[in-house]
């Protein structure tokens, strides 16, 4: 089932990652990480509601090559999140889903239930997590774990083991989450976010 008119997916792209360079292009099987990332999207939505939002003309050009939308965001944008306000700033919808492009994994399903998450709540922004299922991704700094409450508000995010156990040996991965990258934002808290942004950028810590 795809999402209503009210709806945007942002994937914030570039080439600058330090980790993995030309991340966004990364070729998987003859097709480039980021267009994988937005067929997934595609599904969820719809072709008129995806953009790649970048600073870069090789993402550009790989986008017009697989007929998917792009928009060129400014190189001053330092995060996803400020991509995706930008793109807000001149449209008009009501809810902005913002897809991590190296998320090639990523299904319709998840795409769908994080917005309806966010609509079905008295939240500002949602998010995903799954559980870790070993204790290999437990410890792997590449993993971004998550602690939540029970009413299913995250607590933190980190690149370490967490939650912590007394006995390093005797771990429980019933309650060992990862976050799956993606979030949906209602545009008033984008507002919200561009008004602070604006009187305090030295505070921003949204570095996803």
């Amino acid at each position: 089932m795809q999402l209503g008119h009210n709806f945007a997916v942002i994937i914030p792209a570039r080439m600058g990652s330090t980790r993995l360079p030309n991340k966004p292009l990364l070729d998987i099987g003859g097709i480039p990480m980021v267009i994988r990332v937005a067929n997934i999207c595609i599904e969820a939505v719809g072709r008129e509601k995806v953009f790649v939002s970048t600073p870069d003309d090789s993402i550009i050009e790989a986008c017009n090559s697989f007929n998917v939308n792009s928009v060129r965001s400014s190189a001053e944008c330092s995060t996803g999140t400020d991509r995706v306000l930008e793109f807000s700033l001149n449209n008009d919808y009501e809810f902005y889903i913002n897809v991590q492009g190296d998320e090639p994994m990523l299904n319709a399903e998840v795409i769908n239930q994080v917005a309806f998450n966010l609509v079905d709540s008295c939240m500002d922004v949602a998010t995903l997590c799954e559980k870790i299922e070993s204790k290999e991704l437990y410890f792997d700094p590449n993993c971004v774990k998550v602690v939540y409450n029970s009413g299913g508000k995250a607590l933190y995010f980190s690149r370490s083991p967490i939650p912590a156990f007394r006995n390093g040996l005797d771990i429980d991965l019933d309650v060992c989450f990862r976050h799956v990258g993606l979030y949906a934002y209602r545009v008033g808290f984008l507002k919200k976010y561009f008004i602070f942004e604006k009187a305090f950028p030295q505070l921003l810590f949204l570095q996803h």
